[in-house]
């Protein structure tokens, strides 16, 4: 394959909604160059599950205990894939203005990863596109639970699909 295919995961919420990874989020995860994961983990074992398919990459969301950080999830990450300028935070605040916030915050990206609402999300504006995969384990009011897969090649997003998996 060329390029890279990016799995993004967001609010595990381990171990009171992950126990083991689900066998959708897995099938996902098999084919990933890279894992990105945008916060509330809830426990670092998550990481060290998520690292047993591919090399992963994380942020420190609200729930995240000392030892998410210890294991080197980020307040934020900025991040070079493939020539692609990616930042990635938990928590983007409002709805509202979004975009353009998230655009003043990280003027050098061309992609923003999110998490924390529980609400998948792909949306973008020209300059900016904003990306929440939702969570595969909490899905809250939402009809299924979600993964991220990006397709990335030589610093152009391909393909962002959010994929639902229960």
């Amino acid at each position: 394959m060329v390029g890279m295919r990016v799995v993004v995961l967001s609010d595990t919420h381990a171990p009171r909604r992950w126990k083991a990874c689900p066998p959708a989020v897995a099938a996902q995860l098999r084919a990933a160059d890279l894992i990105l994961h945008a916060g509330d983990v809830c426990t670092a074992q998550v990481l060290d599950e998520l690292s047993g398919y591919a090399p992963v990459r994380a942020v420190v969301g609200n729930n995240d205990g000392q030892d998410v950080a210890a294991w080197g999830a980020e307040p934020t990450l900025e991040l070079d894939l493939d020539g692609l300028k990616v930042a990635m935070l938990h928590d983007s605040g409002q709805a509202g203005g979004r975009l353009k916030r998230m655009r003043r915050a990280f003027p050098a990206v061309s992609l923003l990863i999110f998490g924390h609402s529980h609400i998948p999300l792909d949306e973008a504006d020209g300059e900016l596109r904003i990306f929440n995969p939702g969570s595969p384990t909490d899905r809250r009011r939402q009809p299924h639970g979600t993964i991220g897969v990006l397709q990335i090649e030589s610093g152009q997003l391909l393909a962002a699909r959010i994929v639902e998996v229960s």
